[in-house]
Order: C-alpha cells, then sequence, then structure tokens
C-alpha cells in the first residue's frame, strides 16, 4: 500500500515525512492516504499549504488527507475549518509508529499534542530519503529562543537534542548503506547538545561523526546561529576537510537596532567577523544566509545596511524573505513597513544576491573540484554550487569536474 506525501518547508520535515510514509505503510494505513506536512514559517506557506489540500480533495475525492508539521500545531483551527481534512496530528506524534497503526476505535479528528511539554528527540533511523541524493540527519528539534518574528518555537516546542551515540550510529548506518553525503539538521543547530547530560556540542558532534565514521565521503550542516559557534565547532572548520566548507548563517538582518527589535543574539560586526575568520580558516568557504526584507519599523538607512551586508560578509546563496506577520508574535504589533516597500525591498536584495553568485560562478570557471552527482545530470562542489555536468551520471558519485563555464546560476562543467 503506498502512501504520497506532501512537504512544505525545512529538510527536518522533508526526513519527518519519510518516517511518517515508512510508518504507515508498514501499518497499512488505509488504501489511499496522503499526508500532509505543513509549514508555518511564514503566512504564505500556510496559505500554499492550504491550497495544496483543496487541490488534493479535487482531484483525489476519495483519498484520506491527514494534516500535520508547524501549521497543524500553530494554525489548529485554520486546518479543522478545512472540510477535506480527515486528520490533524500534532508535531511531537506525528514520527512515532503507533500514531499510524490501525485504530482499534473512534479516532479524535484532532490529535494536537502539547509541543511545549515534549522533553526528547527521537532519531530517525532511517538510511535515506527517497528522490534525495544525500541524507539529511536530524539531530536537534525546537528552539529556546524568542525572535520577535518567529512562531516555529510554538510549533516545535523546546529545544531537545539527539543524544550523541544516536546521532553517529544513524551516519553510520546510513554510509553502510552507500550514502556519501550527510546534511546534520535541525531547527536550532547550533543548541545541539546543551539539553543533554553530560551537555555536549554541535562541534563535539561533528568531531564525533568524522572520528567514528572514517568512511563518510563528506559532512555538511544545515543554517547554523554564528554566534552560538563553540570551540570545538572552529576546531573542526579548520581541521577537517571532509567537514564541507558551506555555511549557511540565520543572519535575518545587517543593522543593529533591527536585529535587536528582532531580538537576534548577534549584532552586524558579529556576522562579518565569523564570516572572515572562517575564510581566514578555509579560503575555500561559500556562505548562504536568510536575510528579511521590511521588518517592521525599518527604515531606508537601516535596510541599506542589510543590503551592504551582502558584500560585507561575501555572501553567495541567499534566502530573502519578505516580511509577513505571524498572528502572535511581538513583531506583528510594531510598526509595519507598507507592503509596496517591503516587496521593492526584497527585489533589490535578490538582485545583489543574484550578482554575487554570479561573481562566484565566474570565479570557479576554470578550477576542478569534487562534486557529488544528483539526478537529471546535475552536481554539487564542495561549497555547495550547482553543476551541470556534460553528460548524465548516476547519482551518489564522487567525481573531478573542471568548471569550463556558467549560465548566471550555475556552473557548467567541462566535457
Amino acid at each position: 500500500m503506498a502512501v504520497e506525501t506532501l512537504t512544505f518547508g525545512c529538510r527536518l520535515n522533508t526526513v519527518e515525512s519519510e518516517v511518517m510514509r515508512r510508518h504507515a505503510e508498514a501499518a497499512g494505513t488505509g488504501a489511499d492516504l496522503v499526508l500532509v506536512n505543513t509549514c508555518a514559517v511564514t503566512t504564505e506557506a500556510g496559505r500554499q499549504a492550504r491550497k495544496a489540500i483543496r487541490k488534493l480533495a479535487r482531484e483525489r475525492p476519495g483519498a484520506e488527507i491527514v494534516v500535520t508539521g508547524c501549521g497543524a500545531q500553530v494554525e489548529t483551527d485554520a486546518y479543522s475549518a478545512m472540510p477535506e481534512v480527515a486528520r490533524i496530528v500534532g508535531n511531537d506524534a506525528k514520527t512515532r509508529a503507533e500514531t499510524w497503526l490501525p485504530a482499534t476505535h473512534v479516532r479524535p479528528r484532532l490529535e494536537i499534542d502539547d509541543i511545549m511539554a515534549a522533553r526528547e528527540a527521537a532519531p530517525t533511523r532511517i538510511a535515506s530519503v527517497a528522490g534525495h541524493t544525500r541524507a539529511f540527519v536530524p539531530v536537534q528539534n525546537g528552539c529556546d529562543h524568542r525572535c520577535t518574528f518567529c512562531i516555529i518555537p510554538f510549533g516545535r516546542g523546546n529545544s531537545r537534542s539527539v543524544t550523541l551515540d544516536d546521532a553517529v550510529d544513524q551516519v553510520r548506518r546510513i554510509v553502510d548503506h552507500g550514502g556519501r553525503e550527510v546534511v546534520l539538521t535541525g531547527v536550532d543547530l547550533t543548541a545541539y547538545g546543551r539539553d543533554l547530560s553530560p551537555s555536549s556540542s554541535l562541534g563535539r558532534l561533528v568531531q564525533a561523526i568524522l572520528r567514528h565514521v572514517p568512511d563518510l565521503a563528506r559532512l555538511r550542516l544545515s543554517s547554523i546561529d554564528s554566534i552560538e559557534a563553540d570551540a570545538a565547532l572552529w576546531e573542526a572548520i579548520a581541521s577537517e576537510n571532509r567537514l564541507m566548507p558551506h555555511f549557511h548563517l540565520s543572519l535575518q538582518a545587517g543593522d543593529d537596532l533591527i536585529l535587536k527589535r528582532m531580538k537576534r543574539r548577534h549584532g552586524r560586526d558579529d556576522a562579518i567577523r565569523f564570516c572572515e575568520s572562517v575564510r581566514r580558516l578555509r579560503p575555500d568557504a561559500v556562505f548562504g544566509a536568510d536575510l528579511i526584507a521590511g521588518f517592521p519599523t525599518e527604515t531606508e538607512e537601516q535596510f541599506t545596511r542589510s543590503l551592504d551586508l551582502v558584500a560585507e560578509c561575501g555572501l553567495t546563496h541567499l534566502h530573502v524573505f519578505p516580511y509577513s506577520p505571524r498572528p502572535g508574535t511581538p513583531a506583528a504589533r510594531m510598526p509595519p513597513v507598507a507592503g509596496d516597500v517591503i516587496r521593492e525591498r526584497a527585489a533589490r536584495l535578490r538582485d545583489a544576491g543574484a550578482a554575487a553568485l554570479t561573481a562566484h560562478l565566474a570565479g570557479e570557471v576554470g578550477r576542478t573540484h569534487r562534486v557529488l552527482t544528483e539526478r537529471g545530470g546535475m552536481a554539487r562542489t564542495e561549497g555547495f554550487t550547482p553543476v551541470r555536468l556534460a553528460a548524465d551520471t548516476p547519482p551518489g558519485e564522487l567525481r573531478d569536474v573542471t568548471i569550463a563555464g556558467h549560465d548566471g546560476r550555475v556552473l557548467i562543467g567541462a566535457e
């Protein structure tokens, strides 16, 4: 019995969708089941999920649609009001095998747990995710911080970590099944290990994985909070070539007052200093970043500091988010920036990102990179830059490719 999943949002959701799918298929839960794993990071994410649910119901009127994820957790009423939805499952219960067992009694439509009561992060114990070349390993869930624009802590709960041994075992399992590259992921990845006894850290975890899984070819980190980088992580950046030199930073803004109003823990100079320090240790480092355009009260001068940060940090891969208010967050009560101004600032940030990417691509021409092949004739460099290969190759192979050119978006490998 095949179970379909429809996933919105982060890499953590991607892995959790695969876990749910396998549990549901093993349990034989119905003949036509669709699991919709929602996101709540922006208002638009919720709108897109509900639009997709309505479309699913029209196209497959006999399907049982089960909704879960952060959207289900924090916007329960919106999904409860949808007649297309058969069942709503909370974030803590969704990856438990028993959640997907056939019901022995009348099951409630709403199964929303108290996510703030969750105290453990369960290891995923799967060796791959269908359709993905690299393997994602969730090692942390939840967040103890309360950024004023963010609703996710109320969808994911407080920070909790997978044990170091479980994380290492999961990476070993992936490598034993032929995996070449692993991405460590979480909601607040640099918070890893603080809740464990004895406590640990992301850097210690990275060192343990590379030490105990010597056949792992490449290890990556998903988005990190640069101000929380620990001493062991700095050691790994400096000395571990298998830790890939791509760092995606949760920066959000480049003006100190806006960062303070966001309740971020870093300042503008901290971000610049982090990038400079990493480049001294790893001259081949490539940086990505999340940036929000049009945060409440943001003036043109303050926005310009975010725009300038692209060059000052040497950012290459940008994720630009036009600010949208999330009900229940402090930022939603702050004086807003006009919608047309938000859109215009987001466009300028994207233009700056496109120019930075073009410059990065041009600088790669003539170099040889060890790439990991993906589907569709594509691959990724050590710095996560996409490469179009001269010939289609099986996914999951490491090979050396000389860069012949670029098209403004991706590198082009020589024939």
